[in-house]
């Protein structure tokens, strides 16, 4: 005998990754990934591939978490921080690339900083410019990296914070399902 459906389902609505305000720089940060190691990183160097699959995990946790995160919030928490741990090793390869090489890693102070972080700030269509990181340098593309991998992990580690208090005053999949079956009961 089928199961009824209830006009009010205990799964929340999917999150849609792609409209999440920090996704767009995720997806620049592979795309800039995949042309920074394809320039300057040789072949036969591990780290292509390591700063890679950060840069992808970074991205593809997210659309793991929020499909997983209508069953459990768990794993949508889990998967959200490996985005933010992927970013901060990405970063941190980004970083010894710069530093071995004597090129400067820019800080706040650096003359093109403030510009950097606003445009990164806007970014909202990397592949609209994926034509302009082809012109940058090696110093260029890596500060850039370094500038949408700093406020990716902001905004994650925000939205991080907003599941743990939807989780906090919604409960999670066992309290809807629970409170689903109660209210059909008394039906």
């Amino acid at each position: 005998m089928p199961v009824p459906s209830s006009p009010n389902g205990f799964l929340p609505n999917e999150t849609d990754p792609k409209k999440l305000l920090f996704y767009p720089k995720l997806v620049a940060i592979y795309d800039i990934t995949f042309q920074f190691i394809n320039r300057y990183l040789d072949v036969k160097d591990r780290t292509r591939d390591q700063m890679l699959q950060s840069a992808r995990s970074g991205k593809q946790n997210i659309i793991e978490g929020a499909a997983d995160g209508l069953t459990s919030s768990k794993m949508e928490l889990s998967l959200t921080n490996c985005s933010k741990g992927s970013l901060r090793e990405l970063q941190a390869d980004y970083e010894d690339y710069l530093r071995a090489r004597g090129i400067p890693i820019w800080g706040q102070h650096h003359p093109r900083t403030s510009r950097l972080q606003q445009f990164c700030r806007s970014l909202t269509n990397p592949e609209q410019h994926i034509a302009t990181w082809q012109k940058m340098d090696d110093e260029e593309l890596a500060n850039l990296a370094l500038t949408l991998i700093h406020q990716s992990i902001y905004l994650i580690e925000h939205y991080i914070k907003m599941l743990e208090q939807r989780f906090i005053t919604q409960g999670g999949i066992s309290e809807a399902m629970t409170q689903a079956r109660r209210n059909h009961r008394h039906f």
